[in-house]
């Protein structure tokens, strides 16, 4: 840049867009980033800054969102509908471990946890677990 000359070089580390390997301000103390403790420090740091401040914005806002609005039901619905989707993925087009599963047991053990979801009155918590169950119990023994 104009007018920076060597103090951009020497202060900042960075020249032309470059990072230099030795940061150095001009009296001679080592920049703070030098240590790697130092940086660890300094992302963990900036990663609680970050999540606290979007965490404090909503609680601002909370109050003044319309649970019964229409946009809040259309954000539940698309919710819904992606959960949907990733289960169904799951179930009929998995990736990793899972796909090497019987299509069979992955859909019994959906059908017996879904089942039960509705035979329970709706408990999701006893539902997931006896589905989980049932699916290994599939895989490990038949």
């Amino acid at each position: 840049g104009v007018g920076l000359g060597s103090f951009a070089d020497g202060c900042c580390g960075w020249y032309a867009g470059v990072l230099l390997e030795q940061a150095t301000f001009p009296s001679g103390i080592m920049a703070m980033t030098d240590s790697p403790g130092d940086v660890l420090a300094l992302l963990t740091i900036g990663a609680i800054v970050g999540t606290y401040v979007w965490r404090a914005t909503g609680v601002i806002f909370a109050a003044r969102v319309n649970v019964d609005g229409p946009v809040f039901q259309w954000v539940t619905f698309v919710s819904y509908a992606m959960l949907g989707g990733l289960i169904a993925r799951m179930v009929i087009l998995p990736i990793g471990p899972l796909m090497e599963t019987s299509l069979i047991y992955r859909t019994l053990a959906f059908a017996i946890g879904v089942g039960l979801f509705f035979a329970l009155g709706r408990r999701i918590l006893p539902a997931v677990f006896i589905g989980v169950g049932s699916f290994i119990i599939l895989v490990s023994y038949c």
